[in-house]
């Protein structure tokens, strides 16, 4: 196996080389007019773009068609191999849906970043709810978009910062274009993208219809998606351009539920859990309205809607209890559901000036939102075997017939505004102040526990405001690099989960917290005579009022528990080796590159001394769960004419999974440490005649047995593997 040492040494030699052959001319290498993985990746956002401002904030933009990638499977541990510091669950094998963070926080299904498409919301419930069910199919996007902590200011929650993701709009300047890629692979994959896509005179559309099913790695993991998505834009005139987007996406997913420890050394495909279902019927339409009032002056106003369901049915007990009774009949299963309904709008303006003969820019927005979400769990579901939502209504003589133990309405209102100035005091330097209002009402009605209690819970409408404020900054040290630093105060809302009690026994302290804190960035990117590519920085974040549960006199009081820091290492380099010592390309292109981040996450602030037998332990030092110490990836991609060919390596650092840091499993395998691992990947892309593609590529190379996760409840108790080796074969046109 080769050992991450191996290209640090690498490296090490290229930069040297460098340092010897920096003050000869340098020609950009031409590539074959048919090659389409670009040498530029990933970008950063530059200082303005549209109606936002990113200067001194610390940005990627992953260009997909620059990527040599496995794209059927939405494989973001290939897709984000170039930004460093992002933790990745992988225990969907799916790809339907992503679980990514970044700095030490909670990858589970994105819900410490705010998640969006071209600008617009697309998780559950932005605030309530900011669980990320939905994700587009890769092959459809343009780009994704990553800001770090410092997009608190414009875009609101979360700690993590904004993951953008930008599907196409267009596929040319042609009246009709098509695009095609099909690919097949081991354990039953299946993975279609067609899309269609043009422009006529003022008209542009594009829209595409994806699908994609499997067997799936583990036993009882089959699955299959279907999205599709249509985006109508008409140029009313050269300063008014509207467009009209709408998605779909329904899936189906078995879920194989968790593993033991052992069970998993043992074999970790097998699974103990068969009639364990999930899907999510999601619609999402938006009216995206650009207006350039002059050169210097523009608008951009967004209307957005989401509709969308989250469904699932299983027997979800410990995995050591039976889903059996005498070898053939079977348990009943728990139904949960979720409706959202979610209304917003932003608007946003900015505007160009001059000041000190520099052009400075003042960016500003107000947003209105009204999330609504009905909650139905734990209904008694069937004893079959598929997917079925049916309800078995239960009889209670003092409270009559109900279908669900939980039937909750849930209902979240915001209001924001925010203003940026980013003051270009000189050619070099500029400076960028922001703050932002948020007033966010939060209610909870229904009832819950029915058959225990039956009694209507109604939680007090939680009503705040927060202020945020920051401050970057952004010095060019050369045309092509610059020391970037910014300071950006951001909050988390109080949950749905964390508003409702989960059990009648459990109470909710009445003056519960949002949780707050910054995020600090001091970094150095850019390019160097166009052979080295690089961002190197370090990071600091606070995280104030971290909620969780005391228990006190057998009852439970949901409260704010303690605070954490993260602080590290973000560092990403890329070296073009054979521009080191010739201008010609007869050989091609070799490119290295190196993402290392260091993550040191502990709580600083412990106020849980209930939750531990010891009640003098201070475990203030301990570190947070699900954060790796490290997370490296190593890689390098060779060019030639219409071929090229990547390899990564992946090494991600050990985690606790509880904040006690308990280290061995316990016997329901929800907590313990989750160890170490190494994952290589290769992946291949020929063109023909510059319409077409083959595209290969082997997944897990080693067979390396492996988890990033365990799970409390659903999708089932326990540690969940990531998928072993897998192979796909790809082939593609655009005509």
């Amino acid at each position: 196996m080769i050992h991450k040492i191996t290209f640090f040494t690498v490296l090490l030699v290229c930069q040297v080389a460098t340092a010897q052959h920096v003050s000869k001319d340098s020609v950009r290498m031409k590539l074959h007019k048919e090659m389409i993985i670009s040498e530029k990746t990933p970008n950063f956002l530059p200082s303005i773009s549209g109606t936002n401002i990113y200067a001194g904030k610390k940005s990627e933009v992953i260009q997909m068609n620059q990527l040599d990638a496995d794209l059927s499977s939405n494989n973001y541990r290939q897709i984000m191999a170039k930004v460093p510091g992002v933790s990745i669950w992988e225990s969907d094998g799916s790809g339907i849906q992503t679980s990514v963070a970044t700095r030490g926080l909670s990858p589970n299904r994105s819900w410490e970043l705010n998640v969006r498409q071209n600008g617009y919301d697309i998780s559950s419930e932005a605030y309530g709810y900011p669980e990320a069910y939905y994700t587009p199919p890769t092959e459809a996007l343009e780009k994704i978009e990553v800001v770090r902590g410092a997009a608190s200011l414009q875009y609101g929650t979360q700690f993590g910062g904004l993951f953008n993701y930008v599907t196409k709009k267009s596929l040319g300047n042609k009246t009709f274009t098509f695009e095609t890629q099909q690919t097949i692979g081991n354990y039953g994959l299946f993975n279609a993208y067609n899309a269609i896509g043009g422009k006529i005179k003022k008209f542009s559309y594009y829209a595409y219809l994806h699908h994609r099913s499997a067997d799936g790695w583990r036993q009882n993991s089959q699955y299959k998606t279907t999205t599709g998505h249509i985006s109508l834009t008409y140029a009313f005139s050269e300063k008014i351009n509207v467009t009209l987007e709408y998605t779909h996406m329904d899936f189906l997913s078995q879920q194989p539920g968790g593993l033991t420890d052992a069970m998993f050394i043992t074999d970790p495909q097998q699974s103990v859990r068969a009639r364990n279902w999930f899907s999510t019927p999601w619609n999402s339409t938006t009216l995206n309205v650009d207006y350039l009032i002059n050169n210097s002056t523009k608008l951009n106003l967004k209307i957005f809607n989401t509709y969308a369901q989250r469904n699932s049915i299983g027997y979800l007990k410990d995995i050591f209890v039976a889903d059996s009774l005498n070898g053939n009949y079977y348990n009943n299963r728990q139904v949960d559901r979720d409706w959202y309904n979610n209304l917003g709008s932003e608007l946003r303006f900015l505007k160009e000036y001059k000041l000190f003969g520099q052009k400075s820019a003042f960016s500003s927005g107000l947003r209105a939102y009204l999330g609504k979400t009905t909650r139905k769990q734990a209904g008694t579901g069937s004893v079959n075997s598929d997917f079925d939502l049916d309800i078995i209504s239960q009889q209670n003589s003092i409270y009559g017939s109900f279908d669900y133990k939980k039937d909750l309405h849930l209902s979240t209102k915001n209001a924001a505004i925010f203003a940026e100035n980013m003051f270009q005091l000189s050619k070099r330097w500029n400076v960028t102040p922001g703050v932002r209002a948020e007033l966010i009402n939060s209610s909870v009605s229904g009832t819950i526990d029915k058959p225990v209690v039956g009694v209507s819970l109604n939680v007090p409408e939680q009503k705040r405001s927060v202020i945020l404020m920051g401050i970057g900054t952004e010095f060019k040290t050369t045309n092509n690099t610059n020391l970037y630093a910014n300071f950006s105060q951001a909050f988390r809302p109080v949950t749905f989960s964390e508003l409702t009690p989960a059990a009648t026994t459990d109470s909710i302290d009445q003056n519960l917290r949002d949780a707050k804190g910054y995020n600090v960035d001091f970094g150095y990117r850019g390019s160097l005579k166009n052979l080295v590519t690089f961002d190197i920085g370090v990071f600091y974040l606070f995280y104030d009022n971290r909620i969780g549960t005391i228990s006190t006199n057998g009852k439970n009081l949901k409260t704010n528990i303690g605070s954490s820091v993260s602080q590290g290492i973000e560092s990403y380099v890329e070296l073009d080796c054979f521009k080191l010592f010739t201008t010609e390309n007869t050989l091609g292109s070799l490119k290295l590159f190196t993402n290392v981040a260091l993550i040191d996450a502990r709580y600083t602030r412990w106020d849980d001394p209930a939750a531990v037998a010891d009640k003098t332990k201070d475990f203030s030092g301990n570190f947070v769960e699900n954060a790796p110490r490290n997370i490296n990836r190593f890689g390098l991609t060779y060019k030639y004419n219409r071929f090229s060919f990547t390899f990564q390596y992946n090494q991600v650092g050990e985690i606790f999974t509880d904040a006690l840091n308990t280290e061995l499993p316990n016997a329901k395998a929800t907590i313990g440490k989750i160890d170490a691992y190494d994952v290589m990947d290769v992946s291949g892309t020929y063109l023909i005649n510059g319409k077409y593609n083959i595209k290969a590529g082997v997944n897990n190379l080693t067979d390396e047995s492996y988890a990033t996760r365990r799970s409390g409840g659903y999708p089932g108790p326990g540690l969940l593997p990531a998928n072993g080796r897998t192979f796909f074969l790809s082939i593609g046109a655009k005509f």
